[in-house]
């Protein structure tokens, strides 16, 4: 894979997208359909994953891509492929509460080798460099010219007073007695893909996810915490969270910064 070109393609793509996102989100109403599995999906959801999807093939032919508006992509069986989730929390776009996220990743041997997370209404982008360092760029954001990228990096956590960040739409009681497994100092929530973000920042120590959840959420936010020093492992087990899966679902997960004396459920 050439790097430098993953890297410019999944940036440009995400913000392109982020533009039609938003275009939709500032209207005066959009419809909200259900989809087979009950889950919401816009016009946005669909306009996005089509501009994305679109680029990526035109650009990485022969890399297999998977993507969650696409049902006939849930069919690839490969190690190496392509990840798109174009709106992760939709919830948080139906509610205006703008924590959403643009998702593209690239995984390799079933592990997210990059990955960039975009939040529009925020005006946040992360990603991983050709280099594989995950970074977040600043200022304006312009599609054709990289600007100001600052490196991130993971906290030093301080097992006696953790920063826990968890989900905003699905937080849940078994989630709750995890997290009253530590020394907690301070809570977030955050919707989407930003979870990770935070702990990739240092904003956060620890994001446990005793939910489901797809390879799609998940990839590229996975991508930038790998990028900034940080760990995903599974719930169970606590040994790597691995990708290309048969159906593509996640078992439940905890993304950390190292350091952390991570408890079992």
């Amino acid at each position: 894979m050439d790097f430098d070109k993953l890297t410019e393609v999944m940036r440009r793509l995400s913000l392109e997208a982020g533009d039609i996102i938003m275009d939709i989100y500032d209207a005066d109403d959009f419809e909200v359909k259900s989809k087979s599995d009950d889950s919401p999906v816009t016009a946005a959801d669909e306009a996005a994953d089509a501009h994305i999807s679109a680029g990526l093939r035109a650009a990485f032919p022969d890399v297999a891509l998977v993507t969650e508006e696409q049902a006939d992509s849930h069919s690839v069986t490969a190690n190496t492929f392509l990840i798109v989730d174009p709106l992760d929390g939709t919830k948080e776009f139906i509610h205006r509460r703008g924590d959403f996220t643009v998702n593209i990743a690239y995984v390799e041997d079933g592990a997210p080798q990059r990955g960039v997370v975009y939040a529009p209404a925020k005006g946040r982008l992360f990603y991983t460099n050709a280099a594989g360092v995950s970074v977040e760029e600043v200022g304006d954001l312009d599609k054709a010219t990289i600007g100001t990228t600052i490196p991130i990096s993971v906290s030093t956590p301080d097992n006696t007073g953790l920063m826990v960040v968890a989900s905003k739409s699905h937080r849940d009681q078994a989630t709750d007695d995890y997290i009253n497994k530590y020394a907690v100092n301070d809570m977030k929530s955050a919707g989407s893909s930003l979870k990770f973000c935070l702990v990739a920042t240092g904003e956060a120590d620890i994001y446990p996810r005793v939910g489901r959840t797809m390879e799609w959420d998940t990839a590229a936010g996975h991508a930038v915490l790998t990028g900034a020093g940080g760990h995903v492992v599974r719930f169970d087990d606590h040994t790597p969270l691995s990708y290309g899966k048969d159906d593509f679902a996640n078992p439940f997960f905890i993304a950390y910064a190292p350091g952390i004396d991570l408890k079992l459920p």
